[in-house]
């Protein structure tokens, strides 16, 4: 397990061939932060760093796996980064240094590049737990994701907007995806909140070893939210082993980001390597297939890097 984890948070790097070559002047390395790998950010980080490598193939790309939104952020703000994953709502909090976020003051160096998918919040119980509603949360061991995640975010304003707070729980974990789902095959944990694209692989692997009940969030939670971030939004049926049908859920938008003091020529060439074919995405996860160029230039506190810009204004998704 030790040899497993360490090959999995190790950088991947990879040597890529094809039509371009690095700008002068620009940096040489391309670091691609993720997320856990039993997540969708990982699988998804590493595809995207094979065709950033083809775009830029005098540059060295590789992948972190990390603890995802509000780790990648804080990485980029130091420049131990050039591209991330983070969810909008953690994007739009280090953007105004939220320290209860995990922001300690304003990330000012942050750029975005565009939206890609969105992720669904997704409760998931063992069916043996009587957990059908949110309010059945209530006295039950509950995995909210690791501590100050983009996923553990989630879980406070879902939370808070059912009426709910952890110390409702009988404990509560902040355990990643893979340890989660986990505690929940050995019946020490009753439900796990994971943010992730439809599909994760965490839920699916829960879902052939043991019976599980998808937690529905109804609109009228999703509207306490308070943020326009937040969107009602279904999974459905049948997107994990057992699903008869769909469930209401709410979803929040994914964003990759980099930082100014990347060059305009690379994110340039990041952003078209991701945006001009998107479908090339998709073997390494479904959640790709709602990657959309016409939808990456969503308007976020946060601004567009000047060379994602230019990307979008030339393909004409921006006047």
């Amino acid at each position: 397990m030790k040899s497993a984890f360490a090959a999995a948070t190790a950088a991947v790097s990879f040597a890529a061939v094809s039509f371009a070559t690095l700008p002068a002047g620009a940096a040489e390395f391309i670091n691609v932060l993720t997320g856990g790998t039993s997540g969708v950010y990982y699988p998804l980080g590493v595809a995207i760093a094979r065709q950033v490598g083809d775009a830029l193939p005098d540059a060295k790309t590789s992948v972190q796996a990390t603890k995802a939104s509000v780790e990648n952020l804080n990485l980029l703000q130091s420049g131990r980064g050039e591209l991330a994953f983070s969810l909008g709502d953690s994007l739009s909090m280090a953007w105004a240094g939220d320290a209860e976020a995990g922001f300690r003051q304003k990330l000012d160096k942050l750029r975005t590049v565009g939206a890609i998918y969105p992720n669904y919040i997704q409760i998931v119980a063992r069916a043996d737990s009587g957990i059908r509603t949110l309010a059945d949360l209530k006295g039950k061991r509950v995995s909210v994701g690791a501590p100050k995640s983009g996923t553990e975010l989630n879980a406070r304003a879902i939370l808070g907007a059912a009426g709910l707070g952890y110390g409702d729980f009988a404990r509560t974990e902040y355990l990643p995806f893979g340890e989660s789902v986990e505690l929940m095959k050995n019946r020490q944990l009753d439900a796990t909140l994971q943010s992730a694209g439809l599909g994760v692989a965490s839920i699916k692997d829960l879902a052939v070893s043991s019976e599980v009940v998808l937690v529905e969030v109804p609109a009228d939670v999703v509207a306490r939210m308070g943020d326009p971030v937040y969107v009602s939004a279904t999974i459905p049926a049948g997107t994990y082993p057992g699903q008869d049908g769909d469930v209401a859920t709410v979803s929040v938008a994914n964003y990759l980001v980099t930082h100014a003091g990347v060059s305009d020529d690379v994110v340039h060439a990041m952003t078209k390597a991701v945006f001009a074919h998107p479908e090339a995405l998709a073997a390494a996860h479904s959640a790709a297939r709602q990657i959309s160029a016409e939808r990456a230039a969503a308007p976020i506190a946060v601004p567009l890097h000047p060379g994602a810009e230019r990307y979008f204004r030339e393909a004409g998704l921006l006047k």
